[in-house]
């Protein structure tokens, strides 16, 4: 798939894309466990998001041979452990942007769980990629008042620079409770990039069109790749583009 038209930003965007579930996975001392169906404190934004990562790692490293042997049990982690986090609606809402107001309910409806599917579809790819990289968080802020904050992150790459990743957390006004909407890497947002690889394509053949678009996109099978990680990274983004 495609998210500009330009070359530059598509490389960057490449780098976002593998660099994002790093930083999702990535283990940090977090005392938690999946099998006791713990749930992330959802009241406090920096301390969801290095909870989150922690029980995805714990699943990940416990599933590690089942999911060797069938990579798509990637996609069942992706929906269990990180997508009750993810404000999955929100951000369906914010990639139809200005395209809003002429679509219908029924299409709205009908959209939304399709774009979950294909992000769980997206995140569980590039969770192949996980290699033990290190993630260091920014000391938390004080969030009293505050609607949306940034978790910043800096992904450690040994031998190479190092990589600064942002969440975008937003507070649900009814519920009180914190959940993450977008994700940006070197500056690259994973909305404005959506917006900008479907927006055309929503005012040119319609809602509908990309909702079967992306369904499509998000039945495909998880492949893990057998060469190097620089090289697997550069081949799984490659498949994501070309979708």
């Amino acid at each position: 798939m495609s998210f500009f038209s330009t070359s530059m930003a598509t490389n960057k965007l490449a780098q976002w894309i593998s660099r994002l579930t790093v930083s999702l996975v990535i283990a940090t001392s977090v005392n938690v466990s999946w099998a006791n169906e713990l749930l992330a404190d959802q009241s406090n934004p920096y301390h969801m998001i290095k909870e989150v990562a922690g029980i995805t790692f714990k699943r990940f490293a416990d599933e590690q041979q089942a999911i060797q042997a069938n990579p798509n049990l990637l996609k069942n982690i992706v929906r269990e452990e990180l997508m009750p986090y993810v404000n999955y609606k929100y951000s369906a809402f914010k990639v139809i942007g200005k395209h809003l107001k002429k679509t219908t309910d029924a299409e709205r409806r009908a959209f939304v769980p399709v774009f979950k599917e294909y992000l769980v579809t997206s995140y569980a790819q590039v969770f192949t990629l996980y290699d033990n990289q290190e993630v260091e968080f920014a000391p938390a802020r004080d969030f009293s008042g505050k609607k949306i904050v940034a978790v910043n992150t800096i992904v450690v790459m040994p031998g190479r620079d190092n990589i600064d990743v942002s969440f975008k957390v937003r507070k649900n006004k009814k519920t009180q409770k914190w959940a993450a909407y977008d994700m940006v890497a070197e500056g690259v947002s994973l909305l404005d990039s959506k917006q900008a690889e479907l927006g055309s394509i929503i005012r040119q053949k319609g809602l509908p069109y990309v909702t079967q678009m992306l369904k499509k996109k998000s039945e495909r099978d998880i492949v893990f790749k057998n060469s190097n990680k620089s090289t697997a990274a550069k081949s799984s983004v490659d498949a994501l583009k070309k979708g």
